[in-house]
């Protein structure tokens, strides 16, 4: 099987609230072992995340770890950056051997085309925010924002989270059906069978259709509001409730 979780946003909100998120995460992770062939994290993994050279940030250490040991029994991690987690080195990379993407994704996946994206910057003229993220991005501000001493910059990295986040949602909730819209042309027109999207924090699992073409919108949603998971069977999308996942021991194909 193929999972897909996003928007998990650990360090966001009370440490306690975080753990708790954390722990589900570890466990969902150990549970999905067995099974999963692939796992892509679509981005907001973390509220906030930047790496130095020698300088990780410290509390995602269980994670991490839980990450490490997910790679270590076969399952292949690949990890699509979102807009509060790009402060990212070779760190996942060389150590973890999870796979990092700048850019959005095209799978073929049991004989499905996938379109697997976070979903920040697919709204139609949202110029502002994508010279933010591009500023953000840059190769000269993340050099420069490196000779900051570790202490000040992850603290300023998680600013720069809450800042990301006001605006965006500012920005969405005049914009309800912007990523359906996106995700149907790319069903539609494109040619995908499935579009994979995060970003919002809004689940949702849609049957899209236009009489020629066919295919399945899945928003991975978020987990402060509720936990969930999307699960490829090989043969058809579900979007689970990772506290179900853990009772029944997997996804139910």
């Amino acid at each position: 099987m193929v999972y897909f979780l996003s928007d998990v946003h650990l360090g966001y909100g009370q440490r306690s609230e975080s753990r708790q998120r954390e722990q589900l995460l570890i466990e969902l992770l150990e549970a999905i072992a067995p099974t999963a062939e692939q796992l892509f994290i679509v981005g907001d993994l973390f509220d906030y995340w930047f790496e130095y050279r020698t300088v990780i940030p410290r509390e995602f250490f269980r994670t991490l770890a839980a990450l490490d040991q997910l790679v270590r029994q076969g399952v292949v991690v690949e990890y699509l950056v979102g807009n509060h987690d790009f402060g990212h080195r070779d760190f996942f990379e060389r150590e973890l051997g999870i796979h990092i993407h700048w850019n959005d994704l095209e799978r073929n996946i049991a004989g499905k085309r996938f379109y697997i994206a976070h979903g920040d910057g697919k709204v139609a003229g949202d110029w502002g925010y994508l010279l933010l993220r591009g500023v953000l991005r840059n190769r000269l501000t993340n050099t420069l924002y490196r000779w900051i001493h570790p202490d000040i910059g992850i603290a300023l990295a998680s600013l720069s989270s809450h800042t990301s986040r006001h605006y965006t949602s500012a920005r969405d909730d005049g914009m309800q059906d912007s990523l359906f819209d996106f995700a149907r042309a790319k069903i539609c027109t494109d040619g995908f069978d499935v579009v994979v999207l995060g970003h919002r924090h809004r689940s949702a699992l849609v049957h899209v259709s236009d009489g020629s073409r066919q295919g399945t919108y899945v928003n991975l949603g978020d987990w402060m509001s509720q936990p969930l998971v999307g699960v490829f069977t090989g043969e058809r999308m579900l979007l689970e409730p990772v506290e179900k996942i853990l009772a029944d021991g997997t996804a139910q194909a």
